[in-house]
């Protein structure tokens, strides 16, 4: 039998991941060292192995095959449009993409005025604005904190992932338009559902009775 391979975003997604996996009888104890070096971890009896990569590096790694199942953010899978099937919500790491800025920034957006938007991730923001509000704008792609664009005065308003929305109370912005919902997801490489479809399948129902037992739980 061939390993089954999982690329899984580093950070709190990952970890996530392992303990509902865990749930579920798939365990890998190497993943739990702090000092380990490795890059690739092994659970030798259900052939299965684990790599932990850059988010935005997971699509890739499923698109071209390395990984046949990724862990990470719909937020990654919207910016990258890579070439995978999505195939489940796992329901945790919920946030929203939202256009954010100054109140004075609102007139400008519902008048459809020509405006800067800066963000992390240029393709979402183009899709939202171009297809979605039909706004031509001009977007800067930006790699750190972009909440200080409007704050400096480079753009108008920004696009980002909002959690608490502490961070941009903080700064004097606001929430001004919803893009979408986000949370972490599972994708898979299409050749690999083909070639693997009963392992992946049975994997997604376990996954998918877990989440609906949390579920119940938490509304019960």
């Amino acid at each position: 039998m061939r390993y089954l391979t999982f690329a899984l975003a580093k950070g709190r997604l990952a970890k996530t991941t392992m303990d509902m996996f865990e749930e579920l009888g798939i365990t890998c104890e190497a993943m739990k060292d702090k000092t380990t070096r490795k890059l690739m971890f092994f659970n030798e009896d259900l052939k299965l192995r684990f790599f932990l990569a850059k988010a935005s590096d997971v699509p890739t790694y499923v698109e071209y095959g390395a990984a046949d199942i990724g862990i990470v953010g719909e937020d990654t899978i919207l910016e990258e449009g890579r070439n995978l099937h999505e195939m489940m919500d796992l329901g945790f790491g919920k946030c929203r993409m939202c256009v954010c800025g100054p109140e004075e920034a609102r007139e400008k957006l519902q008048h459809g005025e020509l405006i800067r938007v800066a963000s992390k991730y240029p393709n979402i923001a183009k899709d939202y604005f171009y297809n979605k509000k039909l706004q031509t704008v001009e977007i800067i792609k930006l790699n750190g904190s972009v909440e200080l664009a409007p704050i400096v005065g480079l753009s108008e308003v920004i696009v980002d992932i909002v959690e608490t929305g502490s961070t941009l109370r903080a700064n004097g912005l606001k929430v001004l338009e919803e893009v979408c919902d986000l949370s972490a997801r599972v994708v898979v490489n299409p050749v690999s559902l083909r070639m693997e479809q009963e392992r992946i399948r049975r994997l997604l129902y376990d996954l998918r009775g877990l989440i609906d037992e949390k579920e119940g739980k938490n509304r019960g």
